[in-house]
C-alpha cells in the first residue's frame, strides 16, 4: 500500500553546501524526505559556515529560490559577523529569524504543511516556525542539535545571571512547547526530560555517518604526499575550529608531544578561532594548517590519521554531541577525545579509543603517546569504531527511523 505524502516546512539556518556542522545533516534530512515521496521546502540562510563569510554562489541579493534534489530551498539574506562575538551572534540568528518569517509564510501558502520543522541552533528561528505551525494547524516538530542557550553560557558568549540569562532561559523554555522535540544523543534527549518535557514528546534522531562512502583505508593517504608530511604518525583534527571544541588544548598537547619526531598534529578546518590557534602554534615545527577538504575526499582526509582527536569543553558536556565523531568512527581510527566519565562523548567513545579529562593536556598527551606505542590497541580501538558506526550511526537506518516518527507525529499529534 503506497505511503501517505506529507508536506514538509524545514527552517533552519544551516544548510547546503556548507561542508561541516549542522547543515550537511539538515540537507540530508530534507533529501531524505523528498526521496521517500514527500513534499519539502526549506527556509534556509545563504551559506556561510564554517568560515562567517557569504559563499561565492550566494552573492546575489535577495532571496534565492532554488530545487535541489527535489526539495524546494529557499534562502534568505542575514547578516554574517566576519568576528563573531556573544552580540554579534545574537544579531546575526535575529536577522535570519526576521528574514524567515516571510519567507516561511509565503512557503506555507504555496504548500500547507502537516508539519514544521525547526533546527536549532539557530534556536530563535522556532518564533518563524511555531508562527507557521499556528496558523495552518501543522505539526511542530523542534530538533536540537545544541542546547543552544546552556553552551552559550558555558563558552562564555552569554554571562549566566542577570536579565539576559533569564529572558534567554525563559525563551528557551518557550521554545520547547513543540508538539515533538528531538535531540542527537540519549543524554540530550534525558536533559530535555529532566528539564520538564513530557517523555513522549521527545525523540532520539542521531546525527549519521555516511558509512557507504567513508571507508576504512589500507593503503596510504595521498594527503601525506599533498601535505608534505614525512612522519609515520599523524593525529588529525578535522571540522570547524570554533569555541565549542575546547580546541585549543591541541596546541599545549603538541607542544608537550614536541619530542616525538615521528608524529604530526594536522588541524584541518576553518572557523572562528583559527588565527588564534595559528599564532598559539608560532614556532612548534610538529604543527600543520590544512584547510578543509572536498566532502568527496573525506574517505582520504580521515584516512590520513593514525588517531583522531576530539576535544570538547567540560562546561558543553551534554549539551552538544560533536557530529564529526560519526564519520571519525566511519573512518576505522581510534580516538582520543577529551570527555568527562558519564557524558554522551565519552560513552560514544568507549572502546573505540581513549578518553580523557577536558582541559587535561597532559593526559591527553599521554593517551596519544600509549596508542602511537601500541600498534595492537591502535587495530583493536579502530576495528571497534567501525563496527561502532555500522550498528549506531546507519544513515539510512537513522533516517528511516525518523520518516515513521514524524510520519506518526502528524497522524497523532
Amino acid at each position: 500500500m503506497e505511503r501517505e505524502r506529507m508536506n514538509v516546512l524545514i527552517v533552519g539556518l544551516n544548510y547546503a553546501p556548507e561542508p561541516v556542522g549542522i547543515g550537511p545533516y539538515t540537507t540530508g534530512m530534507a533529501q531524505a524526505l523528498a526521496a521517500a515521496g514527500h513534499g519539502v521546502t526549506v527556509v534556509c540562510g545563504k551559506a556561510y559556515y564554517p568560515r562567517w563569510e557569504l559563499h561565492a554562489e550566494h552573492r546575489a541579493p535577495g532571496v534565492l529560490r532554488a530545487i535541489e534534489y527535489g526539495v524546494t530551498v529557499v534562502r534568505v539574506p542575514h547578516y554574517i559577523p566576519t568576528k563573531p562575538s556573544g552580540a554579534k551572534r545574537l544579531v546575526h540568528h535575529l536577522t535570519f529569524m526576521l528574514q524567515a518569517i516571510p519567507a516561511a509564510l509565503r512557503a506555507a501558502r504555496h504548500n500547507r504543511p502537516d508539519v514544521v520543522i525547526c533546527i536549532a541552533p539557530s534556536l530563535i528561528s522556532v518564533v518563524a516556525a511555531r508562527l507557521v505551525a499556528r496558523r495552518t494547524g501543522a505539526r511542530l516538530w523542534l530538533h536540537i542539535q545544541d542546547f543552544e542557550v546552556e553552551a552559550a553560557f558555558a563558552t562564555g558568549l552569554l554571562r549566566d545571571g542577570g536579565v539576559m540569562a533569564r529572558l534567554a532561559r525563559g525563551f528557551e523554555r518557550w521554545s520547547f512547547a513543540a508538539t515533538r522535540i528531538s535531540s542527537i544523543s540519549p543524554q540530550m534527549c534525558a536533559r530535555l526530560v529532566a528539564g520538564g518535557v513530557a517523555p513522549e514528546r521527545v525523540i532520539e534522531f542521531r546525527n549519521w555517518a555516511d558509512i557507504d562512502t567513508i571507508r576504512p583505508m589500507t593503503g596510504p593517504s595521498a594527503y601525506a604526499g599533498e601535505f608534505g608530511i614525512t612522519t609515520p604518525y599523524v593525529a588529525l583534527y578535522s571540522g570547524n575550529i570554533g569555541n565549542k571544541q575546547g580546541i585549543e588544548i591541541l596546541i599545549d598537547v603538541a607542544r608537550l608531544l614536541a619530542h616525538r619526531t615521528d608524529l604530526t598534529f594536522v588541524i584541518a578546518g576553518e572557523g572562528a578561532l583559527l588565527a588564534q590557534l595559528v599564532a598559539a602554534a608560532q614556532g612548534l615545527a610538529n604543527v600543520r594548517f590544512e584547510p578543509l577538504q572536498p566532502r568527496e575526499r573525506l574517505t582520504e582526509l580521515l584516512g590520513l590519521a593514525t588517531l583522531h582527536l576530539l576535544p570538547q569543553l567540560a562546561g558543553a558536556a551534554d549539551l552538544v554531541l560533536p557530529s564529526k565523531l560519526t564519520n571519525m568512527l566511519a573512518s576505522g581510527r581510534p580516538v582520543v577525545a577529551t570527555a568527562s566519565a558519564g557524558t554522551g562523548l565519552a560513552h560514544e567513545c568507549e572502546g573505540c579509543g581513549l578518553v580523557t579529562e577536558p582541559g587535561d593536556a597532559p593526559a591527553m598527551a599521554a593517551a596519544i603517546e600509549a596508542l602511537l606505542d601500541d600498534p595492537e590497541a591502535r587495530a583493536r580501538f579502530g576495528a571497534e569504531a567501525r563496527l561502532r558506526a555500522e550498528e549506531r550511526w546507519s544513515r539510512v537506518a537513522i533516517l528511516d527511523r525518523f520518516e515513521t516518527a514524524l510520519r506518526a507525529c502528524v497522524v497523532a499529534g
